[in-house]
């Protein structure tokens, strides 16, 4: 397995490791709905040096992003962020991304399992053009700090909050005289900042953060609350929630899909005809509450009616909520196949039970609306 150059720091700070997308990764520190409560309250330091990197540059590069995603990069202002996916051909998913536009190229930020696969895709969609594609991930380290706090940890740092980059932008600035790129996106539903910087930098940046930090109650936090903390904002992980058997529209990501965008781009017969109805979806991601006291895992099968229609993709305790929440896959297919009408829209869907099998039994749940946890953020 790979390690990150923050490996021994996990170590020496009391981390269980785990593997993840073939790294190996902290789960937790010391307890994960510890770590989940702080970033809600205070904040949390991050480790996602495992996130992938890629440049592309070029007088192409416009022409060439605009074929590999369905949304618009060409209205795409100047150091802003946009969440996009990654389709196949077919209108499933590669992966999905955050893209920056910067100054003369655009960083695209990829998942850590799917690397190889999404510059494989990069490299055969490329053609002809004239655009550079250029995987610098592993010339890079990530820091995420996120919680209401994070501001204020990155001020102490020396960046006032008037020079900070706005929600979902970037800047290239120095964090403690180190050259890094400053992003605000985030991955847990509250306000935080991603720092990118050369691995050679990343051991002390990471020291003087949680060394600055103390006064805001910042504690690193490993995979296994950010797991919770991205489940109560409702985001998806790839290779759970998302993957290369499910389209955007079949995620509910159809708010990130513009209909007017006039390029190609693989998939956008199957993207737009879901998304305009006129081609059924054969499965929906729906949020759910369980209204029975039990914990619905990945995995776990869901019924309707008496009828096997889905599993469960992410499921967990909502330490915010006090609840046990999750996401789920309904197919409308075969006997299932009436469901499509009756849970095609939100409006239908919130309230609908549902039955999900743990160990061998039953439990009553009900579909929500989504997010569990309003996102917070400052403009």
């Amino acid at each position: 397995m790979k390690k990150t150059f923050l490996y021994d720091e996990h170590i020496a700070l009391g981390a269980k490791m785990v593997e993840f997308g073939g790294w190996e990764m902290p789960v937790q520190y010391k307890s994960i709905l510890d770590e989940h409560k702080n970033v809600r309250e205070n904040v949390g330091i991050f480790d996602v040096s495992h996130m992938g990197q890629v440049f592309v540059s070029g007088d192409e590069a416009l022409n060439f992003l605009q074929k590999i995603v369905p949304q618009d990069v060409s209205k795409f202002s100047l150091n802003h962020a946009h969440y996009c996916q990654l389709p196949y051909s077919n209108g499933t998913l590669v992966d999905d991304l955050i893209i920056y536009k910067l100054e003369n190229k655009y960083l695209i930020i990829v998942n850590a399992s799917r690397r190889e696969a999404d510059v494989d895709w990069f490299k055969m969609n490329l053609g002809d053009m004239d655009a550079k594609i250029e995987d610098k991930s592993d010339e890079f380290s990530m820091i995420a700090l996120q919680g209401p706090k994070a501001l204020e940890v990155i001020e102490k740092a020396g960046i006032k909050k008037e020079n900070q980059p706005k929600f979902f932008t970037i800047s290239e600035t120095k964090l403690f005289d180190f050259d890094i790129y400053l992003c605000r996106t985030g991955y847990t539903g509250e306000d935080g900042f991603e720092i990118i910087c050369k691995n050679s930098d990343v051991v002390e940046i990471w020291k003087k953060l949680l060394e600055l930090g103390k006064e805001f109650s910042i504690t690193p936090v490993g995979l296994g609350a950010r797991d919770t903390l991205r489940l109560e904002a409702a985001l998806c992980l790839y290779g759970s929630d998302i993957s290369e058997e499910t389209t955007p529209i079949e995620a509910g990501l159809g708010w990130s899909i513009p209909k007017d965008k006039k390029e190609d781009y693989n998939g956008k017969k199957v993207i737009l005809g879901q998304k305009n109805g006129e081609i059924p979806l054969t499965k929906k991601l729906f949020a759910f509450e369980m209204l029975d006291k039990a914990i619905a895992r990945h995995g776990a099968k869901v019924f309707i009616d008496g009828r096997e229609c889905g599993c469960v993709t992410s499921g967990s305790i909502s330490p915010t909520l006090g609840k046990n929440i999750g996401l789920c896959l309904i197919s409308f297919v075969g006997e299932c196949e009436d469901l499509e009408t009756s849970l095609n829209t939100n409006e239908k869907s919130i309230g609908t039970v549902i039955q999900i099998m743990v160990r061998n039994k039953l439990y009553n749940a009900k579909i929500v609306k989504k997010p569990f946890v309003e996102k917070k953020y400052v403009k």
